[in-house]
């Protein structure tokens, strides 16, 4: 990739009622920042939301905490789709250690999914795409990017049973009263604008609040919304993979010019047409099938971006093939594309049990998709992931204690397992590290995995006289 990707996800949780879900997500929290196991648990009120000990930074470079009554794990800056894809797997494999440890995991499943069935309820994946400030956002080419973001949920979406009333008051169901059977995506009727401020109860497309945590003078970021939590790796790696050849062809002021007549009604009636046709009005007017609106990014980012690296062509390559698939023959891509192989699998199961989609059966089964622990995981289960993006075991045990080599979570990483021996009281943030009495040292180019500053503030840390008289972290 050319740029800084982070994925956060909040996970589901189902719990008994002894000790309940409040009480477990407190409890993997904790086991996570014991005795600083995994990380280092903030010290300091982050925000109104955010008190001292609601969470932490980890030590592969990621974060965990508590956000809305949701267990959240960040992962770590990364820069090749094969970093965000072990690093995401990394909190899976934190969590599961946790209830392993806690002798949990037959009361307590975390779920990767973005919809409460019961309440009603959704919470998020947001993405997190460095851009460069001087990227060209001509009001065509927003367009063109909300376009391709509200288009590719042909294949980044995770699918769900059921909808919501908001979407049947709204017609967007195709046939009223019926309750929605089966959506592409699990965000779609969650979505209310193509551009907001805000993160909660007017969510949008993209969100548009300007924090970059970079120098700001250089870098924006992308934070996205509207994706859903992806189970298959195939699946993740398109839609990460995708959206940075997308921001690429911005920055080089190469989008084709694709508008849409209205991004957010467009998202919203394809999540309920999993059978198709999948047509998408433009804003001169036209109904064009999305796939071939789709196929122009692919071809645009091939004649541009093609040849760059391996894993720029192994990308464009899977996505030309999930794109011929979607056209001809959907169902080829059951474990590649999560709501195709969610569909097919629940499909299975209706015929099998001799029930319909109503069935309220079905909902308890779409949650066991998501299950992280793989010996559970429905989706898991399909996964046909592609060979250059095969993880090994090894591999993926040191994402969850190692950052990747060559980004800034590197130097925050070995930052923090000096912090762990020094008696000071410390701020951690993803671009600034401080401690009582010090300087901070700002970490403000996302690129650099060992600046020369860091050096010297390590030096100044460690040694004797310069240690603050603060308090102990553990007693702060």
């Amino acid at each position: 990739m050319n740029r800084i990707v982070g994925l956060e996800t909040e996970y589901g949780c189902l719990a008994a009622d002894d000790p309940g879900v409040s009480a477990v997500i407190a409890r993997v929290r904790d086991w996570i920042f014991h005795k600083e196991r995994y990380g280092l648990i903030d010290v300091h009120q982050r925000d109104w939301d955010e008190p001292a000990g609601n969470g932490g930074f980890l030590f592969n470079g990621g974060r965990c905490y508590i956000d809305m009554g949701h267990l959240e794990y960040c992962t770590p800056e990364c820069l090749s789709l094969l970093d965000v894809l072990r690093h995401d797997q990394a909190g899976d494999a934190i969590l599961l250690l946790a209830l392993r440890a806690m002798g949990l995991e037959e009361k307590v499943s975390f779920i990767r999914n973005n919809v409460d069935h019961y309440t009603g309820a959704t919470f998020g994946c947001h993405e997190n795409y460095l851009v460069r400030r001087a990227a060209p956002l001509t009001e065509p080419n927003l367009q063109s990017l909300l376009a391709f973001l509200t288009l590719r949920m042909l294949y980044t979406s995770a699918g769900r049973v059921g909808g919501t009333l908001g979407a049947e008051a709204r017609g967007d169901l195709p046939r009223p009263g019926g309750g929605g059977a089966f959506q592409i995506s699990q965000r779609a009727d969650y979505i209310n604008n193509d551009l907001f401020e805000w993160v909660q109860f007017n969510r949008a497309i993209i969100n548009t609040r300007d924090e970059p945590l970079a120098d700001a003078r250089k870098y924006r970021r992308l934070h996205l919304l509207h994706g859903d939590t992806n189970v298959l790796p195939a699946a993740l790696l398109l839609k990460v993979g995708t959206t940075s050849l997308a921001l690429d062809l911005l920055e080089m002021n190469c989008l084709p010019k694709v508008i849409l007549d209205n991004a957010v009604a467009t998202f919203r009636q394809l999540s309920h047409q999993a059978d198709g046709p999948w047509l998408a009005r433009l804003a001169d007017g036209r109904c064009v099938d999305a796939v071939v609106l789709l196929q122009q990014f692919q071809r645009t980012a091939r004649a541009e971006l093609g040849g760059r690296d391996p894993e720029t062509d192994a990308l464009l390559a899977l996505w030309e093939e999930t794109l011929a698939a979607l056209a001809a023959d959907p169902e080829t891509l059951a474990g590649r594309v999560d709501w195709i192989t969610k569909r097919w699998l629940l499909q299975k199961f209706c015929d099998q049990e001799k029930i319909s989609w109503n069935d309220p059966w079905l909902k308890s089964q779409d949650l066991e998709y998501h299950q992280i622990d793989p010996a559970r995981s429905l989706g898991l289960a399909l996964a046909r992931t592609p060979p250059p993006w095969r993880i090994a075991p090894q591999d993926a045990a040191r994402a969850i204690a190692q950052p990747p080599a060559n980004t800034r979570a590197c130097v925050r990483s070995r930052v923090m397992r000096l912090l762990q021996n020094e008696p000071c009281s410390y701020y951690l943030d993803w671009e600034i590290v401080g401690i009582e009495g010090g300087h901070a040292l700002h970490l403000l180019n996302p690129f650099d995995p060992d600046p020369k500053e860091a050096e010297r503030w390590m030096q100044f840390l460690t040694q004797p006289s310069s240690s603050p008289s603060g308090p102990a972290r553990r007693a702060a």
